[in-house]
């Protein structure tokens, strides 16, 4: 581990890792308190990570095809799922990707706010997977905002069959998933995350109610429980960056 105030390159992921399969490299970031929450109690995201943490997720979406977040985080958060600055624009230029980014957005019943901040900022396509439940009224109102939308599954996202359609349509190799706790939980329990990007913030939300890095459904037991290994961890300041291969 690196000493106090240590630079945290060298963490990023290598933009020509991906899967020769069906469906793209899925990595995962977020930023969790020492309790591993994501959010307080509320559920309503407040950003309590460094400069340094939002310089690293702006670093992530750079190496990424696309960036997939949940309805809730949309519907309550100022975000755009973009590339950020020119700065990061032109290294993925120089890495042979788009200048940005696609942006997903996962709703299951298609309740999206259609005031929310993402839909103000037109700079690369939306794409919102949902499924069989959302409304006719839903279904129209979202297509009005998108550049697609597409049914996955009758009451829940089959992410597998999401995955590969994302790949075969829209040639996205490789994805990062800003979460929720959620849609996190669900692709760790399908088996699809490759890679985890943790930064460990000296913060306590506690609570019950306060989603975590993954929820839903969770593992019935230990011996199911998704493994990780850990391939990097460095200290900036007070936060911890870690990242983690998933074990297959």
């Amino acid at each position: 581990m690196s000493l106090p105030g240590a630079s945290v390159c060298g963490m990023l992921p290598s933009v020509n890792r991906v899967h020769n399969g069906p469906r793209p490299f899925i990595f995962m970031n977020a930023a969790i308190t020492a309790d591993g929450k994501l959010a307080p109690a509320s559920r309503r995201f407040i950003p309590f990570g460094s400069r340094r943490d939002q310089r690293h997720l702006l670093e992530l979406r750079a190496t990424a095809d696309a960036v997939m977040s949940g309805a809730r985080t949309v519907d309550l958060s100022a975000v755009k799922l973009g590339p950020g600055g020119a700065k990061y624009r032109r290294q993925r230029l120089r890495a042979g990707l788009s200048e940005f980014n696609l942006r997903i957005v996962v709703s299951g019943s298609g309740s999206l706010d259609p005031d929310a901040e993402i839909f103000k900022h037109r700079f690369s396509p939306i794409i919102i997977l949902t499924t069989a439940r959302a409304s006719s009224d839903n279904l129209r109102r979202l297509r009005a905002l998108a550049d697609e939308v597409k049914i996955c599954g009758r009451t829940e996202i089959n992410f597998p069959f999401a995955l590969r359609w994302l790949r075969r349509h829209w040639n996205v190799k490789r994805l990062l998933c800003e979460g929720g706790g959620e849609i996190n939980g669900a692709l760790f329990e399908a088996g699809l995350v490759d890679e985890v990007h943790v930064t460990l913030c000296p913060v306590i939300f506690g609570g019950n109610r306060a989603p975590t890095l993954a929820d839903g459904r969770g593992f019935s037991s230990l011996a199911k429980a998704a493994r990780l290994k850990i391939t990097s961890a460095k200290r900036f300041g007070d936060e911890l960056f870690l990242v983690a291969r998933v074990r297959r």
